[in-house]
Order: C-alpha cells, then sequence, then structure tokens
C-alpha cells in the first residue's frame, strides 16, 4: 500500500487564500498607522523647534539668524528631520515682521502633500 505524505493543490490553495485575505485586512491599517506616526512625529519636531526659537528669544532678545544657531548655542543638539521629506534641509523659515528680531520667527514644514485630516501639512 503506497501512502503519500505531501499536501493536495487543493489544500496549498486554501491556505494561500486563507493568508491573502488575512493580508488585505492587515496591510493597509499597516500602511495608515505609519502615515499617522509619521504626521505625530512632524508634530512633535516644530513644536520642538518652536520652542528653542521662543527660548533662543528669550535669552537673546532676538530671534536667531539660522536654524543652524539654534544648534550651535545648543538649543537644539541636532536639526530634527522633516519626516515627509526625510530630510533636515527643507524646513521653511518665516521671518518674523520686525527684521531687526532677527530671521527665524517660526519654522514650517517644507513637504507639499496634504495630511490625513485634509489640512496642508506646510500650513502647521
Amino acid at each position: 500500500m503506497v501512502t503519500s505524505r505531501g499536501f493536495t493543490l487543493i489544500e496549498l490553495l486554501v491556505v494561500i487564500a486563507i493568508i491573502s485575505t488575512l493580508l488585505s485586512v492587515a496591510v493597509p491599517k499597516y500602511i495608515g498607522s505609519i502615515r499617522q506616526a509619521e504626521e505625530a512625529t512632524l508634530k512633535q519636531n516644530l513644536a520642538l523647534m518652536r520652542d528653542a526659537i521662543d527660548k533662543h528669544f528669550g535669552d537673546n532678545g532676538r530671534y536667531p539668524d539660522t536654524l543652524e544657531e539654534l544648534i550651535t548655542k545648543r538649543y537644539l543638539r541636532a536639526m530634527p528631520v522633516d519626516t515627509l521629506t526625510g530630510a533636515t534641509d527643507t524646513w521653511t523659515v518665516l521671518p518674523p515682521t520686525n527684521a531687526e528680531l532677527g530671521r527665524v520667527y517660526d519654522v514650517k514644514s517644507g513637504s507639499t502633500e496634504i495630511a490625513r485630516d485634509g489640512s496642508a501639512v506646510n500650513t502647521w
């Protein structure tokens, strides 16, 4: 008597169908959670940089001339990454209304993407 120890084609197809169904549910949620984490990190990096700018103004009576000045004066250890562009040099710098007070009043993301809530990321 001959006994076969392998799987039949039907058994393999059923297993593949089950795995693909599970992946079709899990992958979109995973991708959405990555995007949510990137946006949350970007908001935190913006808050961190704005706090450093405000502390610089409080200590020196003027805003920094560049973002790198925040690092050299140790208000930041390193330039935060814009999580949506993946770079540290894409930040958009906004000057104060009075040019005598410095050149960096606020900072925004250099990304042109739209956030999950429908707002433009570069308006945060």
